[in-house]
């Protein structure tokens, strides 16, 4: 994608109440060039819907990267899925999302709710053009988005929320537009998990239909630098340092020994702290120029666990705590899109083996396991060797 934006997204389901498999399925799709974002809405609920929305989303996202034609592609899905010979209605719906490298959104939408676009905290209509296929209507817009743009897509599970209970008529459409275009959030997983908890608690917390929100924010890369670990030879810890602390971005120093060595090759001192805001998390320490200190495999152990909790369920995180964790985690989720994790190979002894292979130390699997929850969440991770 373009180095100049970043197209921020997340996604989160509440199953109808009763049903272990949610009848809505999102595909993404991040290729190097664009983006597709699919969600699949299935008839009905439970294992039936759940085939048939991943059903489609799955061909829809695979032709359309391999650059099938957009009719096509569309005929495919509704001369392929069958009509419900009760209801006379496609067992699938779908909406559809592909940005190209330049910001170029073509969006299309087959009978699920449209698409709330919201650019400078207002609510926009979209120009479509109507596509018939087997005899049903398919929406196309396009457009060009820019910087701070935010685009949601969602199953009718959301504009459904609370009908019968607390509201007459459900959470409609105008109703939820009024509620994105006031939340103005940073990041897209927290408005969109603050959308699906909203619906959740309209509900009462018993969905009467499998409910999804995909939510992508257009935003400018935000760099996140994490110095974990001193290298091997202690000869390299200066040019380690230099080439952390020389990216753009936010600096994090987990670790004693790596807050040492930044402050002995930046020539400046570490302010260390006793006090424990929670008392299971270790204190941080300051260092001028670092957003942020912590101890080292602990923390990053307890971050993990969290990561691996959030990327299972909804709810909507609260970091207004001011212990490491907290603090690690709010920059990592709410302050970035891009990550770099920054390693050396020395192992400490208090962690591990050193007749251990390398690859199996404590501190490798933990940055291992990070990355891979950072990517659930949608985040650019990479990972650098410091010797």
């Amino acid at each position: 994608m373009n180095d100049t934006f970043f197209v921020d997204y997340a996604t989160h389901s509440i199953n109808k109440v009763g049903e272990e498999l949610c009848g809505d399925h999102v595909e993404v799709i991040k290729a190097k060039d664009r983006m597709i974002v699919v969600l699949a809405d299935g008839l009905g609920s439970g294992v039936k819907a759940n085939i048939l929305a991943t059903l489609t989303s799955k061909i829809m996202s695979t032709m359309l990267e391999r650059g099938a034609d957009l009719i096509d592609t569309i005929d495919t899905i509704t001369h392929t899925l069958p009509v419900c010979s009760v209801r006379k209605i496609g067992y699938s719906t779908f909406s559809i999302i592909e940005i190209n490298s330049d910001g170029y959104a073509r969006i299309i939408e087959f009978d699920n709710p449209p698409v709330f676009f919201i650019r400078n905290h207002k609510i926009l209509p979209l120009n479509k053009e109507k596509i018939r296929s087997a005899d049903k209507d398919v929406w196309v817009s396009s457009i060009q988005l820019e910087v701070g743009d935010e685009l949601t897509l969602c199953s009718d599970g959301v504009i459904h929320a609370g009908v019968g209970n607390l509201l007459n008529h459900g959470w409609e459409w105008h109703h939820v537009a009024e509620f994105l275009q006031s939340q103005q959030l940073k990041s897209a997983e927290k408005l969109n998990r603050r959308l699906i908890e909203t619906c959740n608690k309209l509900y009462e917390e018993k969905p009467g239909d499998d409910t999804t929100a995909v939510t992508l924010k257009i935003r400018k890369p935000e760099w996140v630098q994490i110095f974990t670990g001193p290298p091997e030879i202690p000869t390299k810890d200066h040019d380690a340092v230099m080439a952390f602390y020389g990216q753009s971005g936010k600096k994090i120093v987990c670790g004693g020994t790596a807050a040492n060595i930044v402050s002995r090759e930046l020539g400046r001192e570490i302010i260390t702290s006793i006090d424990y805001i929670d008392p299971f998390v270790p204190p941080t320490a300051e260092i001028k120029g670092i957003d942020l200190v912590t101890e080292g495999v602990l923390t990053l152990k307890m971050a993990l666990t969290q990561l691996k909790r959030l990327n299972t369920d909804y709810e909507e995180p609260f970091f207004n705590k001011e212990d490491g964790v907290s603090k690690l985690l709010k920059l990592l989720i709410e302050e970035c899109t891009h990550i770099q994790f920054w390693m050396g190979r020395a192992i400490n002894p208090a962690h591990q083996n050193p007749d251990f292979p390398k690859d199996l130390s404590i501190k490798s699997r933990v940055i291992q396991e990070m990355m891979d929850e950072l990517k659930k969440l949608g985040k650019e991770v990479r990972l650098s060797f410091t010797d």
